[in-house]
C-alpha cells in the first residue's frame, strides 16, 4: 500500500509514533505496563513499522486517560470505543474490531433483556469514561448510572441491580460466581478504532482506514 508522503509527519509529528495502550481493556491488550501485549500493541507496532518511525507505547488502565492524552497532544493515536461524545474531538478510524457491551445482574433478579433494564430504580455499574458509560449516558431513560473503577465490580461492591461490562471479561467474572447471570442478548455493539487528532489531513484518515481494513 503506497504512503503518501504527508502522511508521517502528520501522524508522527515528533518523528515517533506515541501510541496508547489501554490495559484497563483486556481484550485489546493484557501483560504489564513495562511489557504489554495484545491485538493493540501490535497494530500500533505495524502502523510504526509501515510510518518508519519508532513506536513508544503508553500504558493507561482506562479509555478516558488514552483519550484525554491524545486530545491534548501528549499523544499520537489510541484504541478506543468510537462514540459521539469522543467524535466530536478525535478522527477514528474503520473498525478493526466489534466487541459487545453486556449486562450482569444477580442469577434471581426479574430483569430477563436489556430493555428491561432501562426501568426506575434500576442502578447499573460502569467504568467511568468507557464505551458504555458514554453510551449508557446517551440511550438510558429511566435507569441510573454508578460510575466506578469497573463496572462489574461497582455492581458487586455496592449491590446495584445490574453492572455493565465487556462480554468476555464479564463472561469469565460470572463464571466463577454462581450467584451472577449475564443479560442476553447485548445492549451494545463496541465499534473499537484508531483514534487520532481531529486535524489530521483527509488523505492521512483515508491512508488509515485502508490500512486498518488490510489488517483486519
Amino acid at each position: 500500500m503506497n504512503l503518501p508522503a504527508s502522511v508521517t509527519p502528520d501522524l508522527a509529528p515528533t518523528g515517533r509514533l506515541r501510541a496508547m495502550i489501554n490495559l484497563g481493556n483486556p481484550v485489546l491488550a493484557q501483560g504489564t505496563a513495562e511489557q504489554p501485549r495484545g491485538v493493540t500493541v501490535d497494530i500500533a507496532a505495524a502502523i510504526g513499522a509501515r510510518l518508519g518511525v519508532p513506536v513508544d507505547l503508553m500504558c493507561v488502565w482506562a479509555a478516558k486517560d488514552a483519550f484525554a492524552d491524545v486530545v491534548a497532544g501528549r499523544a499520537d493515536l489510541a484504541f478506543l470505543a468510537n462514540e459521539p461524545a469522543r467524535a466530536a474531538y478525535l478522527a477514528f478510524s474503520t473498525p478493526y474490531r466489534v466487541i459487545e457491551g453486556v449486562y450482569v445482574v444477580p442469577a434471581a433478579s426479574g430483569l430477563r433483556s436489556p430493555a428491561e433494564v432501562d426501568v426506575p430504580g434500576v442502578r447499573i455499574g460502569v467504568k467511568e469514561g468507557s464505551a458504555y458509560d458514554l453510551f449508557l449516558t446517551r440511550t438510558l431513560k429511566h435507569a441510573s448510572i454508578v460510575r466506578g473503577a469497573d463496572g462489574v465490580t461497582t455492581f458487586e461492591d455496592l449491590d446495584l441491580e445490574a453492572g455493565a461490562g465487556i462480554r468476555a471479561p464479564v463472561t469469565e467474572f460470572v463464571a466463577a460466581r454462581p450467584h451472577l447471570r449475564v443479560i442476553e442478548p447485548e445492549f451494545m455493539a463496541i465499534n473499537q478504532a484508531v483514534a487520532t487528532r481531529l486535524e489530521v489531513a483527509p488523505e492521512t484518515r483515508a491512508w488509515l482506514d485502508d490500512l486498518v481494513a488490510e489488517f483486519r
